[in-house]
């Protein structure tokens, strides 16, 4: 193991607004032992692994560097039955994360296809497309890839207590805008490289 976990466990503190004292408060360590792991002189141990994974809301595969961090391509995609809406949120999309490879879909199934054939850091989805649930799309894009980040997408702020229940980890209304698209990438659960907040 090389200094990439410092350096994800450096980046996911500043991410999420932590100093290294808060940091270690959360983890139950002294902040030197973060400054150690950040600076690469010291490794945790599997134990204090999974404690910083549970503390920082990560999987272990990412602080050790084998999730998002090797891929290549970022994917984001966009489900909404309105063209209007993919035609306005996905340049918003492209803006904030300007290294992703954004695609729209009007039907969710062509957005299933995608993600079977595509590993999807980002989904931003409608809560009701057309006939179909987003609440549903959800839970099939999580089978499909446990890791995708699914922000949920509504004109009705009263649909965001469903949308808690469905492992998304946020919520927009829309139109969407820059602002808001970056406070959500610094709340995913899954943080992959080149989401950050820039």
């Amino acid at each position: 193991m090389n200094n990439s976990l410092g350096e994800t466990l450096r980046h996911l503190r500043i991410q999420k607004g932590l100093s290294q004292q808060q940091c270690a408060d959360l983890i139950h360590v002294d902040r030197s032992s973060i400054a150690n792991w950040e600076t690469g002189r010291r490794m945790p141990d599997a134990d204090m692994l999974a404690q910083i994974s549970n503390a920082l809301n990560v999987d272990v595969s990412y602080l050790i560097g084998l999730s998002y961090k090797q891929e290549t391509e970022i994917n984001v995609i966009m489900v909404d039955d309105e063209r209007i809406i993919l035609t306005g949120g996905i340049p918003v999309i492209q803006r904030v994360l300007p290294d992703a490879s954004v695609n729209g879909f009007i039907k969710p199934s062509e957005a299933l296809n995608f993600a079977r054939e595509n590993k999807v850091a980002i989904a931003f989805l409608d809560i009701e497309i057309g006939k179909v649930s987003g609440l549903s799309l959800c839970q099939d894009l999580l089978t499909i890839n446990p890791l995708t980040n699914v922000i949920f997408l509504t004109a009705y702020a009263e649909y965001s207590l469903d949308a808690w229940d469905t492992g998304a980890c946020g919520f927009l209304l829309k139109p969407i805008s820059d602002v808001a698209v970056k406070k959500q990438l610094a709340k995913l659960r899954h943080p992959f490289h080149g989401g950050e907040n820039t």
